[in-house]
């Protein structure tokens, strides 16, 4: 959520669609790359710029706020709102394009997603700014969720990635294989994350869109097994920098899960050392990982690993 520069004016108009249009979708992601450029990261998640493409998803929306007068109207604000959670309120993000913040774009985005989540939401901020969380506080959500954004340097020869992980007996480790692992993968996924719904609830259409992403690559996708039984995984992504700037490639721990039943054991640090040494072996120089601040348990194993805190996402809801 980002949204305050003194802005053109113009007339304001939001659709709500259900699905958007290839040429709607270049422009939604056009306005987010330059929204990042400006605010430092992206205001709507991975999961949400896969949901722009496709056509419709279910309990899935889209709000494009276009300003416009008697030349023609730009695209200039987006918000996306994901009811699929039965439990849960609605989730949303939004973003407003820099050099029209402060014109009361980002509240009417806001108060057009309370009204279509029924006045019951969720809310992201990503990076945390000063203008969303005032945002959040007229549109009248409180805070309720911290997400941590972890980083640590990766060298091959680190103490700590040197020795090769101690697996539990009979566990061995083979890279994930498209077609073959999915079935099997989804049923580990669903159960190691039952009690977070953006991770356990993905679906095989969810794992076909991030199989083909250009950054997906199955080397770097492990599978921990026993007697062909498969216990865990450590899903890694390589976040390419610039072609000219090496050094600002980025190794993500994307995703740690380990069976119910497989906990416990020391399964899943070593699979996540398994992963570091991967990302070390590319010669990529920083790892980061993403992990809610109220798991006290698993940013302290984090944090014993060499992961710091490097930036937080904020999360806001209604009260109801």
């Amino acid at each position: 959520m980002t949204a305050p520069s003194t802005p053109p004016q113009g007339t304001r108009e939001i659709r709500t669609l259900t699905s958007v249009s290839a040429e709607e979708a270049t422009a939604v992601l056009g306005l987010l790359d330059e929204a990042a450029r400006t605010d430092g990261q992206q205001a709507v998640s991975e999961q949400g710029r896969l949901q722009l493409r496709g056509g419709p998803r279910e309990g899935v929306r889209h709000l494009l706020l276009t300003v416009g007068d008697e030349d023609g109207s730009e695209l200039v604000g987006y918000a996306q709102l994901e009811d699929t959670d039965p439990i849960e309120a609605p989730a949303s993000e939004l973003v407003v394009r820099p050099g029209h913040r402060g014109a009361g774009h980002g509240r009417a985005l806001g108060n057009a997603l309370l009204a279509a989540s029924g006045k019951r939401l969720r809310i992201w901020a990503h990076g945390g700014h000063a203008a969303a969380r005032h945002l959040a506080q007229v549109l009248g959500l409180t805070l309720f969720r911290e997400l941590r954004q972890m980083r640590r340097p990766l060298s091959p020869d680190a103490a700590d990635l040197a020795a090769e992980p101690a697996l539990p007996e009979g566990v061995t480790i083979r890279p994930f294989v498209p077609g073959q692992d999915d079935a099997a993968w989804l049923a580990v996924n669903a159960a190691a994350f039952a009690h977070h719904p953006e991770q356990g609830s993905l679906t095989q259409r969810d794992l076909d869109d991030r199989m083909a992403e250009p950054w997906f690559d199955p080397a770097g996708f492990f599978l921990a097994e026993r007697d062909g039984e498969l216990l865990g995984f450590h899903w890694t992504k390589v976040h390419e920098g610039p072609e000219q700037e090496p050094e600002r490639r980025l190794g993500e721990v994307y995703v740690v899960g380990v069976r119910p039943g497989a906990q416990g054991g020391g399964l899943g640090k070593a699979l996540t050392s398994v992963g570091l040494r991967h990302l070390a072996g590319l010669g990529i120089p920083t790892a980061m990982l993403y992990v809610d601040a109220d798991n006290k348990a698993a940013v302290a194993v984090y944090e014993r690993l060499g992961f710091r805190t490097h930036e937080t996402d904020l999360m806001y809801r209604t009260e109801s």
